[in-house]
């Protein structure tokens, strides 16, 4: 499902995508989202007043197997979510990304729902479809792959069956 965003999220999105907001915001606002989540029984975010969906992704850390949880923007194709490992345009993939890659089984709650996953990593044309979605919802992924210099990587969580 793909939901343009706002003209007030629009101007939102801007401010978001600016370098000192988003290096700001990746050292504080998934601990803030998952505050807010607690306080408001997994109804609202941060991260969702600026009108992007958000999951509640949980893992096995990649060297310890500990399960982590953390609030992320989740893009629903059908029956599959897509992530973008961006980081907030930080040099390094986020934690999350290396624990899928170590233990692609994950648990995602969403909307009151909680569902098991097999995450895998996405390239060519499927990366691309997925990188394009993403971009309708939030342009300041492309700002952030141009900070980075290289492809923020794409990953694909598809039911377990």
């Amino acid at each position: 499902m793909n939901v343009s965003p706002s003209t007030s999220q629009k101007l939102m999105h801007r401010f978001l995508m600016m370098k000192s907001v988003s290096a700001c915001l990746g050292n504080v606002l998934c601990r803030a989202d998952t505050i807010l989540l607690h306080l408001t029984n997994d109804r609202y975010t941060f991260t969702g007043f600026a009108g992007l969906p958000i999951l509640q992704l949980t893992t096995s850390g990649a060297k310890t197997g500990k399960l982590r949880t953390s609030p992320l923007v989740g893009l629903r194709d059908g029956n599959k979510i897509a992530l973008i490992a961006s980081s907030f345009g930080r040099a390094h993939n986020p934690g999350w990304y290396f624990n899928l890659k170590a233990h692609p089984e994950c648990v995602v709650r969403f909307n009151g729902r909680t569902e098991t996953f097999i995450a895998r990593e996405t390239d060519g044309d499927e990366r691309e479809k997925y990188w394009q979605l993403a971009l309708s919802y939030y342009a300041g992924y492309e700002r952030y792959q141009a900070r980075v210099g290289r492809k923020i990587p794409v990953m694909l969580l598809e039911p377990k069956i």
